[in-house]
Parts: structure tokens; C-alpha cells; sequence
């Protein structure tokens, strides 16, 4: 299900549809798919600098841009992705956030070569502090600082607050989550 949505031409009530779709169906919910997780992670890196809604209005074209998030494919990636990616209007061109999302899916092919899978890997360093998954991306990733981690880690449901435990959406999200990750 995509929620991705022209933001240019919406209302303030459309914009906050938008967010709240986001944050009750997407926000905080386990990713048991090593290609969404790893979109997640890019999508988390392009928005460094920018609002999560800048984000929500070109995911889409994002998931067009970079093989549907195949993290085989985009291993795979030669110069000519690279230039082809630098000039697509539909995505955010910064150089340092593609060569990021190439990098990062080489990283982890190997991670799914040693571990089997990406989930697999965030499920063997779980449960870390905030501070250690931060050390921890930054010395396996690349364009990975504080709030990138923060930001990716909670919207998978690896780290705490998502969503306030007196929202309703809380009660929903712990239900799908596995036991490990209610530790």
C-alpha cells in the first residue's frame, strides 16, 4: 500500500490525512521484508535536511527511482545508475544520499550472506540503547548519524516511542510485533 500523494495541491486536512495514514498504518509497525526495510532506511537518509513530508509526497517515485528497493539490484548499480539517479527530478539529487543507498545495499548483501537477512541482523543486535544502535550504524553504514538511526530504528519498532502508550494505535502496533522485539 503506498502513501505517497501530490502534497502541492492538498489541504491542510488532506496534509494531515496524509501524516496520520502514515503514523497509524506505517509508523512503529515491523518490516519483516529486507527490501521495505532497506527502502525505509533510504527513505529515512533522503530525509536529512528536509520534512517527512517532502518524503511522504516522493516515496513513489523513490521506489520507481531505485528498483522498488531490490537491495540486489541497486548493489548492483554502475555510474550510469548513479548519474541517472542524480538527475531524477521525482527523488532528492544529492550525490552523498545515492552514493548512500549503493553503499548501504552492498553492505547489506553481505549482512544477508552472514546473518540470512537484514531482519535477521537488526534482530541479533536487539535490544541496544539509542546510543549503541547509533554507534553501531555508523561503523556499518553510511550517511547514518543520530537522528537518521532514531528516526529508522522507531519507525520499525526497534526503539521506543512511535506512538504514546495512551494512543490506541499503540495497543495495535505491540500486537504485531514479535515477542523479541517487545523486550
Amino acid at each position: 500500500m503506498s502513501y505517497c500523494i501530490h502534497i502541492e495541491s492538498m489541504q491542510p486536512a488532506e496534509r494531515k490525512a496524509l501524516h496520520k495514514n502514515y503514523h497509524d498504518n506505517f509508523y512503529g509497525f515491523p518490516i519483516h521484508n529486507d527490501d521495505e526495510l532497506f527502502g525505509r532506511l533510504i527513505l529515512e537518509i533522503n530525509q536529512a535536511g528536509l520534512s517527512w513530508e517532502t518524503i511522504l509526497k516522493k516515496e513513489e517515485q523513490f521506489r520507481k527511482a531505485y528498483s522498488n528497493f531490490n537491495i540486489k539490484k541497486i548493489a548492483s548499480y554502475t555510474e550510469a545508475d548513479r548519474e541517472r539517479l542524480l538527475q531524477d527530478t521525482g527523488i532528492i539529487r544529492n550525490r552523498l544520499k545515492i552514493n548512500a543507498a549503493i553503499e548501504n545495499a552492498k553492505v547489506i548483501v553481505a549482512l544477508q550472506s552472514e546473518f540470512g537477512s537484514f531482519e535477521n541482523w537488526l534482530e541479533y543486535h536487539h535490544p541496544k540503547t539509542k546510543d549503541e544502535w547509533v554507534k553501531l550504524f555508523k561503523k556499518t553504514f553510511k550517511f547514518t548519524g543520530g537522528e537518521i538511526v532514531n528516526e529508522f530504528l522507531m519507525s520499525i519498532g526497534y526503539l521506543p516511542g512511535a506512538h504514546a502508550e495512551s494512543f490506541a494505535i499503540h495497543k495495535k502496533n505491540l500486537k504485531t510485533k514479535p515477542m523479541w522485539l517487545k523486550r
